[in-house]
C-alpha cells in the first residue's frame, strides 16, 4: 500500500513536488537508555540492572504496547524471520555514529552508535519500480501521523475517496486524509526525509503489516514493525543523516 503523506505546510509540499518532479519519486514510549544501577558493598545483595527492552527477549519486544492512547497489537514474532528482529549487531555500514542507513539488499535499517555496534531492524522495501537510494535527512517526526493517500492513488481506489485532502490557503494547511491509528499505513510514527532542503516523499515509517517485513511491497517508503518505529522514533533526533543504499555485504 503506497504510504505517501503531506506535510502540514504548503511550502514544504510545494518543495517536495519539485523534488519529485527532479529524481523522479514515487509516494510513498519512548524506549530509556541503558542504566546500570550502582554496585553494592553488601555482599548479600546482587547489583540491580535496568536493561533497555530493545535487548530483552522477542515476546517482550513485540509484545502489546499501549501508547498514546492506543493499544498497538502484540505481533506474532515467531512468523517472522529471527534476522528481522530488533537487535544490536555491529556496525557494518562504515558510517559515522547516528546516522540512519537502509540496507536495500538485505532489507534491514541500521541506527549506528558509538561504540561501534548498531541497532538493527528488519524493513519493509518499495516495490519495483518504486525504489530509491541516497543520501537525505531527517527534517521533522510525529507520531500517529495522519496519512494522505496520494490522488493518483485514489482515483485507482475509490473507496479512499473520503481520505482526499483539500489545501486551506487560508490557514496554510491541509484538510482530510486519514487520521492517525492503528488502521492507517503510516502507523505509530513517521520520520520524513528531506534533500537538499526538500521533501523526498519518502518516510520511514510504522505498518500495522507486520507480515511484509523483509519483503519488498510497498510504494518506496521504509516501512518497520511498530513496536520496531516507536523505539527508533525515540532513539533519533531531526537532522539525523539517512543513507539508503544496496551496497553492503549480503547477510545470510
Amino acid at each position: 500500500m503506497t504510504t505517501f503523506s503531506r506535510p502540514v505546510s504548503r511550502r514544504a509540499l510545494l518543495s517536495g513536488t519539485a523534488a519529485m518532479a527532479a529524481l523522479g519519486l514515487a509516494g510513498c514510549s519512548q524506549t530509556g537508555r541503558e542504566r546500570v544501577a550502582r554496585y553494592t558493598e553488601e555482599p548479600s545483595r546482587r547489583p540491580a540492572q535496568i536493561v533497555d527492552p530493545s535487548f530483552s527477549s522477542p515476546a517482550v519486544a513485540y509484545g502489546a504496547l499501549a501508547n498514546a492512547g492506543f493499544v498497538i497489537p502484540a505481533v506474532p514474532y515467531q512468523k517472522i524471520d529471527r534476522r528481522y528482529y530488533r537487535q544490536l549487531v555491529p556496525n557494518v555500514t562504515g558510517e559515522a555514529p547516528g546516522t540512519i542507513v537502509v540496507d536495500t539488499g538485505n532489507h534491514f535499517l541500521y541506527l549506528t552508535r558509538e561504540d561501534g555496534m548498531a541497532m538493527r531492524y528488519g524493513v519493509g522495501l518499495g516495490r519495483a519500480g518504486f525504489e530509491w537510494a541516497g543520501k537525505g535527512y531527517i527534517e521533522s517526526k510525529q507520531t500517529w501521523p495522519k496519512w494522505f493517500p496520494p490522488d493518483e492513488m485514489i482515483d485507482r481506489q475509490p473507496e479512499l475517496e473520503k481520505y482526499r485532502a483539500s489545501y486551506d490557503k487560508a490557514n496554510d494547511t491541509w484538510l482530510g486524509g486519514m487520521d492517525g491509528g492503528l488502521d492507517n499505513p503510516l502507523g505509530a510514527r513517521a520520520l520524513y526525509i528531506y534533500k537538499d532542503g526538500k521533501d523526498t516523499l519518502y518516510r520511514i515509517h510504522g505498518s500495522p503489516e507486520w507480515w511484509s517485513i523483509g519483503k519488498s511491497v510497498s510504494s518506496g517508503c521504509v516501512r518497520l514493525i511498530n513496536q520496531d518505529i516507536v523505539d527508533l522514533y525515540s532513539r533519533v533526533p531531526e537532522k539525523t543523516p539517512v543513507l539508503v543504499t544496496g551496497a553492503l555485504p549480503a547477510v545470510a
